[in-house]
């Protein structure tokens, strides 16, 4: 019996030798080699802080900053570590009521008691002195410090777009992001922002019981740097933007200049508009509103990109580069006009002007009766096509080949691409097989189912001042360095047209400018091609179109004025371009009493 007790006895001693250097050796491993459980213990008293880097900085093609960066501040809170406090004092502070502190406390725990969400946000350096002094108050809630955006001009609104706040839908579709977090929503902020955002941070903080940083958790040794966002070089000229929105004050409308060689843009305006800087801070929200509910103006609202018009008789020349590349007339080719275009009981008018025309005097005057006939010389082209159907796609091909129709897919978020009816559209119209030439002759001078951009307008003249081709629009040109251009969109893209054949078409806007229907419009010492257009508008009195390039022995600028119920596009659109082109070229305009003219009219009524 003894031997057995005793067997017993080292069994269990052994036993607990084996527990016990088990508990030994978990207890040096929890205390000496794994920190998680230290970490855990102490999480109480660790503050997680997102450092938010600062974003790119915008410049002008010149090197102007467009875009920069101040310091703001948001109050943070997490839930759980929040005890009873002075709630009046910290609505005082903050400028709230007791509801909007009990109702924002509510939201955040809706969102989680443990993590930490933003109380208030975008707090001003000022009120931020007042709070630190007094953040002790107050267990569970610190500031987080970030940066907004911020406009030395209030310019070029649409082009350099605004940043807001992350949604739900961003929140699920992109994991970068967290609730708070910052996202730009049109513009250059949106085409550009992976490179504008930067990369986020994070600092582990130590704090006391009364809630004060006492510095970082070992020494940074679990920190994370932010990385700031990337600077860009937008191809915007600062001082022709902001000449451009001056002459555009009180009047509905847009302007678009285009460099023609690389499809840089110099300017695009968009009014009305609004100064960006109503887009950022506390405000924000409030402003938006109001913008956005000005139905009458809409501000928000980027008829440069998103608006279409008829072209009108500034696509004449489209159709003059398709006749002349399908051979169905030549330069010298000549049609008379009698007041206009008629054909049994059809009738399109035409103004008073020399006749016959050829091509270039046809550009010269802007003669409907010599398009309606160029027009039909294409559809009806029966040695070359069978039927209407197959001639009028030839000829949209040419139409979206030249950059109507059609989205660049460039840096300009939001473009839109116009109209230029299919032929599907026209059989569901008039019945299939049923339609002809007269049919659609409207189509002749820019009028009906067409729909075009400002933006395409530029560009259509871009492309003939470069006899044929355009680079698609885009409004950077480099990223992170002056010196390094975006190469990403200098691909030139063909019209299928002839350079000889925009010959006798620069000839006829030349004409028009010294002689024709845009000689209010002339410049002294520089040397521009220009046509007129008028859009008709159902709803009013028509708008004004223009569009022109210069200097035409070297052109450096492509532009489109777009007035809205301003009329002949001579009158207002013509003369806005000229002073747009004589700006840019030579820095000031000699025109000062048409600048004046210009300036002081008020078109908002018309």
């Amino acid at each position: 019996m003894k031997k057995v007790y005793s067997a017993r006895q080292n069994v269990i001693i052994l036993m607990f030798l084996i527990v016990g250097i088990l508990y030994v050796f978990r207890l040096f491993y929890i205390q000496v080699i794994d920190d998680s459980w230290e970490i855990s213990s102490r999480k109480n008293a660790l503050r997680n802080k997102v450092q938010y880097p600062s974003r790119g900085l915008v410049y002008d093609r010149f090197g102007e900053l467009l875009v920069y960066n101040e310091a703001t501040y948001d109050l943070m809170v997490i839930p759980n570590q929040v005890v009873e406090m002075d709630t009046m004092e910290l609505a005082s502070l903050l400028d709230l009521t007791l509801d909007e502190v009990r109702e924002k406390l509510r939201r955040a725990r809706a969102y989680s008691p443990f993590a930490s969400s933003i109380f208030e946000k975008q707090i001003s350096k000022e009120t931020y002195g007042f709070i630190e002094e007094k953040l002790y108050k107050y267990p569970g809630f610190f500031v987080q410090a970030r940066t907004l955006r911020y406009y030395p001009k209030p310019i070029a609104a649409h082009t350099l777009g605004y940043i807001g706040e992350v949604n739900d839908r961003i929140l699920q579709e992109k994991p970068y992001y967290r609730m708070g977090d910052y996202i730009g929503v049109s513009g250059i902020e949106k085409s550009y922002e992976n490179q504008l955002r930067g990369r986020k941070g994070v600092r582990v903080m130590m704090v006391d019981v009364h809630n004060r940083e006492q510095g970082s958790f070992r020494e940074g040794e679990f920190d994370t740097v932010a990385i700031p966002g990337i600077n860009i070089w937008s191809s915007i000229d600062m001082k022709l933007q902001e000449y451009g929105e001056m002459l555009m004050k009180n009047k509905k409308g847009s302007i678009v200049a285009i460099e023609p060689k690389t499809g840089e843009v110099l300017c695009i305006v968009s009014s009305p508009s609004y100064d960006p800087n109503l887009m950022v801070g506390r405000n924000r929200s409030s402003n938006y509103l109001k913008l956005l509910r000005d139905s009458i103006n809409k501000p928000l609202f980027n008829r440069a990109l998103m608006a279409t018009y008829p072209p009108g008789s500034t696509f004449k020349m489209a159709n003059a580069l398709i006749a002349l590349q399908e051979g169905v007339i030549e330069p010298t080719t000549k049609f008379t006009c009698d007041h206009g275009f008629v054909f049994g009981n059809l009738r399109v008018g035409c103004h008073n002007h020399p006749s016959p025309t050829d091509v270039i005097s046809s550009v010269q005057y802007s003669c409907n009766a010599y398009y309606c006939k160029v027009f039909r010389q294409i559809i009806d082209n029966r040695k070359k096509y069978k039927n209407t159907r197959e001639a009028y796609n030839k000829w949209r091909e040419y139409v979206l080949n030249m950059g109507f129709g059609v989205t660049y897919d460039t840096d300009l978020p939001y473009e839109l691409r116009g109209n230029v009816p299919t032929a599907e559209y026209y059989d569901r119209y008039h019945g299939k097989n049923r339609w002809k030439s007269l049919s659609i002759i409207s189509l002749a001078i820019g009028q009906g189912e067409m729909g075009t951009t400002p933006l395409q307008l530029a560009n259509f003249a871009a492309t003939i001042a470069n006899k044929g081709y355009y680079v698609r629009p885009h409004v950077v040109k480099a990223i992170g360095c002056r010196d390094s251009l975006n190469r990403k969109y200098s691909e030139k893209v063909y019209t299928g047209i002839d350079a000889i054949h925009y010959e006798s078409i620069i000839q006829g806007m030349v004409n028009a400018v010294t002689a024709g229907t845009a000689a209010r419009s002339k410049i002294k010492n520089i040397t521009s091609a220009g046509k007129t257009g008028t859009a008709q508008n159902p709803h009013g009195k028509d708008h004004a179109l223009y569009i022109a390039f210069a200097p035409v022995e070297d052109p450096k600028i492509a532009i489109s004025v777009v007035v809205e119920n301003a009329g002949f596009g001579g009158v207002w659109a013509a003369p806005i371009a000229s002073l747009m082109i004589e700006y840019y070229i030579n820095r000031s305009v000699d025109w000062v009493d048409m600048e004046n003219n210009i300036k002081n009219a008020n078109l908002m009524n018309n």
